[in-house]
C-alpha cells in the first residue's frame, strides 16, 4: 500500500485559548487513531486549524503526533501565507518525522497558476517529503484545476492531491479524464465528507476525512464498503443529520463539538472562532445518537 492511499484520518489540534498546543491531548486522539488501524493521519490539516498556529507550537504538535503514532504515517500541513513559513514547516515536518506534506496553498491576495507552481518546487527542493497537494478552494479561494494538476505532478515528489467534490458531481468522469494523464504512481483522493460516497465508488485512491479524525471506525467501515453500492448507501443515510450538520455550519465546527460530546475534550475552536449554539449542539448530539456514535462506535 503506497502512503497516499486508503483512509486518512484527521484529527482536532487541542490548544488553549493563546494557541499552545496540549500535547498530551493531541497524543491521546492520535494513539487512538492508530489503534484503529487508518492508513495515515493528517495533523495540522483545516480541521487541525493549522493557519490558527504559530510555526513553533506547529513543530511541537507533529513531534508530539509522531511519536503517538506508533507505525501509522503521519502527513504534516504545511501551508501558510508566506513561502519562507511553508519551507520552514515542512523542514520542521521532516526533522519531527512525519511521513509526508500536505500543502495548501494559502494567501492573502489572490494567487496565479505558476505561483502556485513555484511554490511547490520551492517544498520539493528543500523537503525530500512526498507531497500531498492540498484542493481545497472553499477555504483557499484557489482551485487547482486539473490543468495545473497535471503539471504538478511532473515534479517528482508531489505525489498525490487531496480534492474537493468536482463541480458538477461526477466523480467516475473526473477520475476517468485524469488518471490516464497522470504518473502511475500518482494517487487520486478525496475530501469532502458529506459527498465521499461517490468518490469512493468511483475508486478514489483515498479519503482524507474529518469524521474519521473522531470516529474512525465507521469510516473504515465505508472505505471497505467502497464496492458494495448497498452497503456503501446505508452507511451514508445513516449518517446524513450529520452531513447536513457539516454543510450547515462548516465540519471543523461540528466537529469540535463532537469530540466533546464524546468525552474526548475540553477542545475549543481556534478564537475567533466560536462554539456553536446550544440548540446546534443538542443537533450534533441527536445526530451522533441516531448514527449509534455518541456512546461509543458502532459500524
Amino acid at each position: 500500500m503506497t502512503l497516499f492511499h486508503g483512509l486518512s484520518a484527521f484529527p482536532v489540534t487541542p490548544a488553549d485559548e493563546a494557541g499552545r498546543v496540549d500535547t498530551d491531548r493531541l497524543q491521546a486522539l492520535v494513539s487512538r487513531l492508530a489503534a484503529a488501524g487508518v492508513a495515515s493521519i493528517g495533523v495540522l490539516g483545516s480541521t487541525g486549524g493549522y493557519p490558527y498556529f504559530s510555526s513553533p507550537e506547529r513543530a511541537r504538535a507533529l513531534t508530539a503526533a509522531v511519536a503517538a503514532a506508533n507505525s501509522a504515517p503521519v502527513l504534516a500541513g504545511i501551508g501558510a501565507l508566506r513561502a519562507s513559513d511553508v519551507l520552514r514547516h515542512a523542514q520542521d515536518a521532516e526533522a519531527a518525522g512525519a511521513a509526508g506534506l500536505l500543502l495548501a496553498p494559502v494567501s492573502y491576495l489572490p494567487l496565479t497558476d505558476g505561483e502556485v507552481l513555484g511554490l511547490a518546487r520551492d517544498v520539493a527542493a528543500a523537503s525530500s517529503l512526498p507531497i500531498l497537494i492540498y484542493n481545497n478552494p472553499g477555504t483557499t479561494h484557489f482551485t487547482i484545476s486539473e490543468d495545473l494538476l497535471l503539471r504538478l505532478a511532473e515534479i517528482p515528489t508531489v505525489r498525490a492531491v487531496k480534492n474537493p467534490a468536482p463541480p458538477d458531481g461526477d466523480f467516475a468522469a473526473q477520475i476517468a479524464r485524469l488518471r490516464p494523464r497522470l504518473p502511475e504512481h500518482f494517487s487520486l483522493g478525496y475530501s469532502g465528507d458529506a459527498t465521499i460516497v461517490g468518490a469512493l465508488a468511483a475508486g478514489a485512491d483515498a479519503w482524507y476525512s474529518v469524521i474519521a479524525g473522531t470516529f474512525p471506525e465507521i469510516c473504515r467501515a465505508f472505505w471497505e464498503a467502497r464496492a458494495d453500492p448497498g452497503r456503501l448507501a446505508a452507511l451514508d443515510a445513516r449518517l446524513g443529520p450529520l452531513w447536513d450538520l457539516f454543510t450547515a455550519h462548516g465540519g471543523i465546527r461540528v466537529i469540535h463539538e463532537a469530540v466533546n460530546l464524546i468525552g474526548l475534550g475540553p477542545v475549543a475552536l481556534p478564537r475567533p472562532l466560536l462554539p456553536l449554539p446550544a440548540p446546534v449542539r443538542d443537533e450534533i448530539a441527536a445526530a451522533l445518537a441516531a448514527a449509534g456514535l455518541l456512546t461509543g462506535e458502532a459500524a
